[in-house]
């Protein structure tokens, strides 16, 4: 496993396959830059990385589709698993059950140095300007520039005996104020409750253009007092290196492009959003904490990562379902379920999680079990919060190909019997078709589908990869060109 420690390695990585696009022509950083990177999430192109933008200071550049996927032959998550230390050529059952595996390890925390290269320039107190920098304006109906779409927020609760590292949309207000989301119910909520509580503002730093594999163990869920940083560690069996911040007791990875640092009041708010999301629309404005911030830290000529969130697939579905079904594979392992993968399909906008079961044919009465099995771990997980929608399937389908999971759901869901709804159940507030009410309540009906074969259907599937001996497989495949095909 390659762990990649640098934001500015990774894009080299990334050039070196053809993932990368260097766009050296000025963009405008409004709507302009983020519809470039919205074209390229259509397209599975490269990454663009924007090196010359309109009213920003030279040197000062944009990276978008960090973790988007291609459409080259054989690397379609390239990105995803260059991040997270695999061969670009890895497939989804790879990078997703060895982040299972990852989980499960005992935990490795972060070194502290005394500085990192994320430090290389400092502006405190009146020096602060957010404004420097080129947050973009992503979509017309935004309610303001979003500063942050890919960076991590480093909270502490107020004993300082967990350190949370997450990921939320923070908007612009001014050259030393922001705002963002603050979800009650997610870690960041958490922690910054304990602070309210003693009436106190909390302290944050977000880290921008980290080493690759942070998003992804920042979007991270995982229970309460656990660090990302800690399971990160696990993952590349070596720590992690962190630097102190300059005005708040935190510390952030050592590498990182851009560092801001300051404290979310406990008592002021303003409206934030409306914002494009993950979901494909156009969300609520809503009132948040005012984010204030005392300094900025940053590397010579920085990187700002962005991402244009919506319609999928973008980065927010590669990231966030990667490691939403590596941590429900985790927990469904741990209480013994037999899950061959899972996968949060990024063409639902991670709004369906598949769960392949080991086992080739079910009685009635296993069947029941294991959907009820399925239903207390997932929904009860820290990681079934975002999950509205769970289908079980037998483990001759791969869990992340679209199209073999719309056709085994199609034809193995029998419609009156194998929907079970589940009323009342948590649920995550940018699910889009929520009412205002259950966004109210944060709780709404959350469904199992079962589409495990019972014992009666031997029926044997009709295709390429079942029907076909495998010696003629081979043969196919080794003269595809010969026939006259060029792809």
């Amino acid at each position: 496993m390659m762990h990649i420690k640098d934001l500015r390695e990774y894009i080299r990585l990334l050039s070196d396959i053809g993932e990368l696009q260097e766009i050296d022509v000025e963009v405008d950083w409004n709507l302009e830059l983020s519809a470039i990177i919205r074209r390229a999430y259509d397209l599975k192109a490269p990454a663009p990385l924007f090196n010359k933008i309109k009213d920003i200071e030279k040197g000062f550049r944009v990276l978008g589709g960090s973790a988007g996927v291609s459409v080259q032959k054989g690397l379609f998550l390239s990105r995803i698993a260059i991040s997270l230390g695999l061969s670009p050529h890895a497939r989804a059952h790879e990078i997703i059950n060895t982040l299972a595996g990852s989980i499960s390890k005992k935990g490795i925390p972060p070194k502290t140095v005394k500085t990192g290269i994320c430090q290389e320039n400092i502006m405190t107190r009146h020096d602060v300007d957010l404004t420097r920098f080129p947050s973009p304006f992503i979509h017309k109906g935004d309610g303001g520039r979003y500063f942050n779409t890919w960076g991590t927020i480093v909270v502490q609760t107020p004993d300082g005996s967990w350190t949370n590292w997450s990921i939320t949309r923070i908007m612009l207000l001014d050259k030393n104020r922001m705002t963002g989301l603050v979800v009650p119910l997610q870690h960041i909520g958490i922690i910054h409750q304990m602070w309210k509580e003693q009436n106190k503002p909390m302290p944050f730093a977000l880290a921008m253009g980290c080493e690759p594999a942070v998003p992804f163990f920042s979007a991270m869920h995982l229970p309460e007092y656990v660090d990302e940083a800690d399971i990160l560690g696990a993952h590349f069996g070596e720590p992690i290196e962190v630097v102190p911040c300059k005005t708040v007791d935190l510390k952030v990875p050592a590498t990182c492009e851009i560092v801001i640092e300051g404290t979310v009041s406990h008592t002021e708010t303003v409206s934030e959003g409306p914002m494009g999301e993950y979901a494909g629309y156009i969300g609520d404005a809503k009132p948040q904490p005012v984010f204030n911030v005392s300094a900025i830290t940053y590397r010579n000529n920085p990187i700002l990562p962005v991402v244009a969130a919506g319609v999928p697939v973008e980065d927010t579905h590669t990231c966030c379902g990667t490691v939403m079904a590596a941590a429900i594979l985790a927990e469904l392992w741990k209480h013994d379920f037999p899950a061959a993968s899972c996968f949060c399909l990024y063409e639902s906008a991670i709004h369906w999680l598949v769960v392949t079961v080991n086992r080739p044919s079910h009685s009635e009465e296993s069947t029941k079990k294991l959907v009820h099995m399925a239903k207390e771990i997932i929904f009860r997980s820290k990681a079934g919060l975002d999950i509205p929608k769970v289908i079980l399937l037998d483990d001759d389908i791969d869990p992340s190909n679209v199209s073999e999971v719309v056709w085994a759901f199609a034809t193995r869901c029998h419609p009156d019997t194998d929907a079970h709804f589940y009323s009342h159940e948590r649920t995550f507030p940018l699910v889009h078709y929520l009412t205002v009410a259950e966004k109210k309540d944060i709780s709404s009906t959350k469904v199992i589908y079962n589409g495990l074969l019972p014992l009666f259907d031997r029926s044997e599937i009709s295709s390429f990869k079942y029907s076909v001996p495998t010696e003629i497989q081979e043969e196919v495949i080794k003269n595809w060109e010969k026939y006259g095909y060029g792809y």
